[in-house]
């Protein structure tokens, strides 16, 4: 049995990476006035947070229906299953959009995936996933897999300006500006598919470093881990902070991502954030 690999664009898998491990891509939109720009297509993030400079703070959406019933007719010429790895069911509705789709289509089996989480946390399961179908896994294998890996999987999001989260409705006006006053840094999390925030923290610093005790915890024992550190346009801050990660944990193995537009829409240029799971 053949099995394609569909994953959402807030993976955040580069394409070289993509095209590597034969992953398919959905896109998300930012939408900005009234014009749409499907991301990692027609935007990148360093052109997202240089327009968010100049024009308003765009809203998002996610893909048609339509988008996705496409794709998967398009792959069942050449593929008997299809596993379809989405950002959280808690803050989008991506995911239940291909569960929907999966019920148009015919001549190919849809295996849906809520990830649970997003960025390239939700990329490691893609990637995974493309791994054991290349190498001819059927489906059921890959989503037992994939169960398996969430059982470990974390991720955590320091959002350095509380303006966008107050503006997209994450957080309400008054805890906005009480937590600019304190320069509270809130430690963010999923839990039951929602972010919500794990700890107010005073500074950047110390959220950071709170971060990395977090990683430190379930790496202790030694066991192999693989890790992405997620940067808001902070490229050379989030390179510095994997060298220096690498050194505190050697079992683990360190990638570098970055929040693009959909989800930089919500956290703000300047949020951080380490994804881990299980090799």
């Amino acid at each position: 049995m053949k099995t394609a690999v569909v994953t959402d664009s807030t993976a955040y898998i580069p394409k070289e990476l993509r095209d590597k491990w034969n992953i398919h891509m959905i896109p998300l939109n930012v939408i900005f006035s009234n014009e749409a720009y499907q991301e990692e297509v027609d935007i990148t993030a360093e052109q997202f947070y240089q327009q968010v400079k100049e024009k308003e703070l765009p809203t998002t959406s996610q893909p048609p229906i339509g988008q996705f019933v496409e794709l998967f007719e398009q792959l069942s010429k050449e593929y008997d299953a299809v596993i379809s790895i989405h950002l959280s069911s808690g803050i989008s509705g991506t995911f239940a959009g291909a569960v929907t789709a999966s019920t148009m289509v015919e001549h190919i089996k849809v295996y849906p995936f809520d990830s649970e989480i997003s960025c390239m946390p939700q990329g490691l399961y893609a990637i995974e996933a493309a791994k054991m179908a290349l190498n001819g896994e059927d489906a059921a294998n890959i989503m037992s897999r994939l169960m398996e890996l969430k059982k470990t999987a974390r991720a955590y999001f320091m959002a350095d300006d509380l303006s966008h989260l107050q503006r997209g409705g994450r957080l309400s006006s008054a805890q906005a500006i009480i937590g600019s006053l304190l320069q509270v840094k809130p430690l963010l999390h999923f839990e039951n598919k929602v972010i919500v925030p794990y700890e107010k923290i005073r500074t950047r610093k110390k959220a950071m470093k709170r971060i990395v005790d977090l990683l430190g915890e379930d790496a202790a024992g030694g066991e192999p881990y693989q890790a992405a550190v997620i940067h808001a346009n902070r490229e050379e801050e989030a390179l510095d902070w994997k060298s220096e990660l690498e050194t505190l944990y050697p079992n683990v193995e360190f990638t570098i991502s970055y929040f693009g537009p959909v989800i930089g829409t919500h956290l703000g240029e300047g949020a951080m954030g380490l994804g881990w799971m299980r090799k």
